[in-house]
């Protein structure tokens, strides 16, 4: 009998056991890796699904970046976090030598570049074939700018493997027809284009709000979507930031299908404040979802701030970018 009984009490401590295991086991697979504690959201190094571009010019991570002191340290750091991408505004500025160093590093890590810029049209040099405010318009003259900021452009981004270049067409004139300005844009485009296209590169164009830069001609996705139209060349194509678009259009679904078939990369940023995803308005998790199930597999670059530069606001800024992948199938 009283064997029988502890036989009975030993089979349900082992199957208590089981129990308890087999939902430790399931509650541990089922951990987001978002939910983690700040120390382990700072020490994942596990490659992110989607492709997140970390930008050199947006200020990302202050307190890491005190630790590096090259561009190689900064990749370096970027890899160790999951990404698998970097952009940088400032590309073009940069010694020869700086850029080399800066492909080779990413090379080596089998790094993909993002987007750099190559200018931003010289006030109303584009707009209004006005390379000087105060001269009368020269179109000969503009389009010869043009050709030869994109030829720069273009062997920058030969040595640093990158596909895209963004490009922003300039000011708004006021004393010209807005549909003339369009128009001028638009050679320039086919001009920029064309040489872009020969290198294999495609240019971007980036509309950029109005709150944020005041006075720049091209603000809306709609425009750079008839402008990519009227170009009618697939080395011209959009870079759609929703950072801007939410504060100039908003409907950031209905324009991003209004536009699909022009865009070629996304820069990601909340707002207000131009920070990382989930510091503002926007639903980043549906957002990217949408544009993920459409069939996107490009590049989103993290062009925003922090909004907090401390060590626990470099957790936040991961940890956003680890709930953005893990609602990614």
């Amino acid at each position: 009998m009283q064997r029988r009984e502890f036989a009975k009490k030993t089979l349900t401590a082992i199957a208590a056991t089981s129990i308890l295991g087999t939902a430790a086991k399931a509650q541990s697979q089922n951990k987001s890796p978002y939910n983690a504690s700040d120390e382990e959201i700072l020490n994942q190094s596990s490659p992110f699904k989607c492709k997140f571009a970390a930008n050199y010019y947006g200020g990302l991570c202050f307190n890491a970046m005190k630790n590096c002191k090259t561009f190689e340290d900064k990749i370096q750091y970027y890899y160790d976090h999951g990404i698998r991408a970097i952009e940088d505004n400032n590309m073009l500025s940069r010694p020869v030598e700086v850029q080399e160093a800066i492909a080779k590093k990413m090379s080596q890590l089998g790094m993909e570049m993002g987007v750099f810029s190559s200018y931003g049209g010289m006030k109303f040099q584009m707009t209004a074939n006005k390379l000087d405010p105060k001269k009368s318009p020269d179109k000969a003259a503009s389009i010869e700018v043009t050709k030869q900021k994109m030829k720069d452009a273009v062997e920058c981004a030969k040595r640093v493997n990158a596909k895209w270049i963004t490009l922003v067409p300039g000011y708004i004139d006021p004393s010209f027809e807005t549909s003339y300005q369009m128009a001028n844009v638009a050679e320039h485009l086919k001009v920029a284009a064309d040489i872009c296209g020969k290198a294999g590169k495609t240019i971007v164009l980036e509309p950029l709000s109005f709150t944020a830069h005041p006075g720049l001609w091209l603000q809306k996705a709609s425009d750079a979507y008839m402008l990519c139209k009227a170009v009618n060349n697939q080395y011209c194509k959009i870079l759609f930031d929703v950072f801007h678009q939410q504060n100039t259009e908003g409907s950031l679904i209905r324009n991003i299908d209004a536009a699909w078939d022009e865009i070629a990369y996304f820069h990601l940023g909340d707002t207000p404040g131009r920070n990382e995803p989930f510091s503002g308005e926007i639903n980043f998790v549906n957002v990217i979802k949408h544009i993920h199930e459409k069939g996107y597999r490009g590049l989103y670059g993290m062009e925003h701030g922090m909004s907090d530069k401390s060590e626990a606001g470099e957790a936040k800024l991961w940890r956003a970018y680890r709930k953005i992948d893990a609602a990614i199938a």
